[in-house]
């Protein structure tokens, strides 16, 4: 009997107890945070010992394997485990900034983590509230509020640095912040801190006018700090502070304290700021309490600003100050003959009456300077000033045109120098994509791959393992591919074989993630995605062909002779996207040894090559650039002809043209360098989607510019597109690529004339944008190419007989006379002559009448 229940009892063993680890690995992998907590708090101190030494071992083979919703699932309770088990405040610390583990965390995960806290001594929550401090790291102070929690519970000394500092700034409030513990140390600090601006400004201006007016901030320190800070920001000042110094609303007393102050605020400080200066220095002067320096050094600051808000307000001002004191009749008169070489007719207008007003009441010194300056003023006006100051002021001399300016193209990037250089570049190949790296990553995997393989794939051991599908697009059903998993599928295909030949053999059933690459984009990925064959079967690739030899994109014909030469030594075939895209970077123009040396090769690839020298390349296709009518608005597409016999299948592929978005644009031109119309059929279609984004994409049209080939209306639309962007810095690189092609005389005035008229008015861009850039290549001194664009432009923008003008047709006008006058050029322009002889007075009108007297 007591054999037979043993033997009961041993054939169903009850399962032996989870240890501390088990049983935290499974609340970890439920995503149980709540529950985890509760059970580590059980534990004695051996127990949590063993979760602590298990955790960074776990984190660091899983966060590389899960799938990132199962990762996200136990970021947080990961999280948990750390600070319950780990002892000491720098581990604790170190792992609640574990990059693997979450970065931010909601109230309820704030406060499940300051329960584990709080369970220790005073001392040392103090200890760790000062080190996650020491850890954080602006623009966003990570753990912010578990440190300030405890510190403001243990009573501990505030952190000094700024990120928490930020930290705190971005929490106040009007109507808390006066009790909280933290403001005695660093509410006389806030408009000092350097990181200010990454405060919600117009929360911390709302608090800071509360404390003051409660008290609980020393008025007088705050007024000397909004000033300071508005000094010290020059150019950067934000218009909240000058908000926060109106709010304040100083007395004449505390005003006339900074009047130095506020004249120095005005050359540079934004509008706002200025507006701010201007109206306190305006109200001194009024009440007799501003002096003669610093309504000088004012006067002067203002008539430099370029806004013409500013500069009425200064006329404004002057004509008054005048009335008031007429000894500081000179002081106006250097301020109104500074204002007169403003291009704006109508502030030249305001400024020419009150000097012709002031004329009686004008000093030598005075007289001499509005004489001078009268000579940069329109004929009328000249005449006006001339006869008021003694007669005889002659017209100025056009200004010099600079010369062009040629742009340099950046040298390429050397070749990678080991395995292990090769090994660091793909870790650092990350977003944004840079197409350098691209390069020097597939040439280099090919020179290393073949000239020491074992040594490289030491080095690239450590990069795929643990290995995870995900890292190479496969997830799930779906390949999600990019540049970035093309790239690294070629060095997995190299590094481990049998792994990538898995992954091919899943692709066939698989879904591929729809996006909208571009042609040239594809191209860039198949080159990457067509070495994992060779490798795969273990042929290798001892050299690529496409390797560009110039910061423009092309390839060298020798250079590309000796790596075709190369690969039939080796007996090795080809690849053919590597082909096709060596081809595309040859230049137009071919040397006859290089065509002799090209007859001799012998592969097929070679005979490819020979061909394409001897028939000089590829001709340029003819693009077609149209405007359609959808749901969403006007759409910009390019078209182009069918591409001619022979191509090579790649080469073929690139005559399709799509549009989208995709941040590889930079890219495209540089395969592309010897057919820029080609490459700019295709920006056409993904441009217009970059142009209220700050992506850098406009970069395409400088590469653009550097490259070869015909230029016609895809080229045209392409540069109003950068033109056209909403952002200055964004339509920098559209004026680099209009000089570049001006200094090689190569700009397509006409094209380029019939794209803006057809973008403007399709609404598709705003018509002072690409008169800012026309303007900017203008003082470049591609004033020539400048007017032919807008003289091409004027029938079709300028207003008919009773239309209303559009935005941006005063200042069209007037870019067009500044380039007009620097190339002294004379022409007829009857649409310009018939807005001039309209009635009115109005700004266009003006324009019109300027511009018609300066080519009559």
């Amino acid at each position: 009997m007591a054999h037979a229940l043993v033997a009961h009892s041993s054939a169903h063993p009850s399962p032996p107890p989870a240890t501390a680890w088990e049983e935290t690995l499974a609340r970890v992998t439920s995503g149980d945070a709540t529950g985890l907590a509760a059970y580590l708090v059980t534990l004695d101190e051996p127990g949590r010992r063993k979760v602590a030494a298990e955790l960074p071992g776990y984190v660091t083979a899983t966060a590389r394997t899960a799938g990132w919703r199962e990762w996200a699932r136990q970021g947080r309770p990961l999280l948990v485990a750390g600070v319950a088990c780990m002892g000491g405040a720098s581990a604790v610390t170190a792992w609640l900034f574990r990059r693997e583990l979450p970065r931010w965390l909601d109230d309820d995960d704030v406060e499940l983590l300051l329960g584990l806290l709080r369970r220790r001594p005073a001392e040392w929550q103090a200890d760790v509230a000062h080190r996650i401090a020491a850890r954080m790291r602006l623009p966003e102070p990570r753990h912010w509020e578990i440190a300030a929690a405890l510190v403001r519970e243990t009573g501990a000394e505030p952190p000094d640095g700024e990120p928490f500092i930020v930290g705190w700034l971005r929490r106040v409030h009007p109507e808390t912040t006066g009790r909280d513990p933290l403001l005695a140390a660093y509410g006389s600090r806030i408009l000092a801190l350097d990181a200010l601006a990454q405060t919600p400004l117009w929360r911390v201006v709302e608090t800071v006018v509360h404390l003051a007016h409660e008290g609980l901030l020393d008025r007088a320190a705050v007024i000397d700090a909004v000033v300071r800070r508005l000094l010290r920001d020059g150019p950067a000042a934000r218009a909240e502070l000058a908000s926060l110094h109106d709010r304040l609303d100083l007395d004449l007393d505390e005003s006339a304290g900074y009047a130095r102050d506020y004249a120095a605020l005005l050359p540079a400080g934004p509008v706002a700021v200025a507006d701010v200066a201007l109206a306190q220095l305006r109200r001194l002067e009024e009440t007799g309490r501003l002096g003669e320096e610093p309504f000088a050094e004012a006067m002067a600051a203002l008539a430099f600003r370029p806004e013409k808000k500013l500069l009425r307000a200064a006329v404004s001002w002057a004509g008054e100050a005048v009335l008031r004191d007429a000894g500081r009749a000179d002081t106006v008169l250097g301020a109104l003959a500074t204002i007169f070489t403003q291009d704006t007719l109508a502030l030249q207008e305001r400024a020419a009456r009150l000097a012709v007003k002031l004329a009686p009441q004008a000093g030598p010194a005075g007289r001499e300077t509005i004489r001078q300056a009268a000579a940069e003023l329109p004929s009328e006006l000249r005449e006006q000033v001339s006869a008021a100051y003694g007669g005889g002021i002659a017209e100025a001399a056009p200004p010099a045109a600079p010369p062009l300016p040629v742009s340099e193209c950046p040298p390429l990037p050397p070749p990678i120098a080991s395995p292990e250089e090769l090994v660091v570049e793909l870790t650092a190949f990350r977003w944004p994509p840079a197409v350098w790296a691209f390069e020097r990553l597939l040439a280099g995997l090919a020179e290393w791959s073949h000239r020491d393989p074992e040594r490289l794939r030491q080095a690239l051991r450590p990069w795929w393992q643990p290995f995870g599908p995900g890292a190479y697009g496969h997830a799930g059903r779906e390949i999600h591919e990019s540049l970035f998993t093309a790239v690294s599928r070629a060095f997995l295909a190299f590094a481990a074989p049998e792994r990538s030949r898995k992954l091919t053999a899943q692709e066939p059933g698989m879904r591929r993630r729809p996006d909208a690459p571009g042609a040239p984009e594809l191209l860039y990925r198949r080159r990457a995605l067509e070495l994992v064959t060779p490798f795969e079967e273990g042929t290798g690739y001892p050299v690529l062909l496409a390797t560009p030899t110039a910061g423009t994109g092309h390839l060298d014909p020798s250079a590309l002779l000796g790596r075709l030469e190369r690969l039939e030594a080796a007996g090795v075939r080809a690849l053919p996207a590597d082909l096709a895209q060596a081809l595309l970077r040859l230049p137009r123009r071919f040397a006859a040894a290089d065509v002799e040396r090209a007859g001799r090769l012998t592969s097929e690839a070679g005979r490819t090559c020979a061909a394409w020298m001897r028939d000089g390349g590829m001709p340029d296709p003819e693009a077609t650039v149209t405007l359609r009518e959808t749901a969403y608005g006007v759409r910009l597409e390019a078209w182009l002809g069918a591409p001619g016999p022979g191509l090579p299948e790649e080469i073929r592929a690139l005559f399709e043209v799509q549009d989208g978005h995709t941040y590889s644009l930079t890219w495209w031109p540089l395969a592309l360098p010897a057919h820029r119309e080609l490459a700019a059929a295709h920006l056409v279609g993904y441009l217009p989607w970059s142009m209220d984004a700050n992506d850098r994409q406009t970069q395409a049209l400088t590469a653009l510019a550097r490259g070869d080939g015909t230029l016609g209306a895809a080229t045209a639309h392409a540069l109003v597109c950068g033109m056209g962007h909403v952002n200055p810095a964004e339509r920098a690189a559209a004026t680099d690529a209009f000089l570049t092609l001006a200094a090689r005389g190569e700009v397509p005035a006409a094209a380029l004339s019939d794209a803006v008229t057809a973008l403007v008015t399709a609404d598709l861009v705003k018509l002072n944008r690409v008169v800012s850039v026309l303007d900017d290549a203008t003082q470049a001194g591609a004033h020539e190419a400048v007017w032919a664009v807008i003289s091409g432009v004027l029938a079709g923008l300028l207003p008919k007989e009773g239309e209303r003008p559009r935005a941006g047709a005063a200042d069209l006008l007037a870019a067009g006379a500044r380039a007009a006058r620097i190339a002294g050029l004379r022409a007829e322009l009857p649409e310009v002559a018939a807005v001039a002889g309209r009635k009115g007075s109005s700004r266009l009108v003006q324009e019109a009448r300027r511009l018609i007297q300066l080519v009559a």
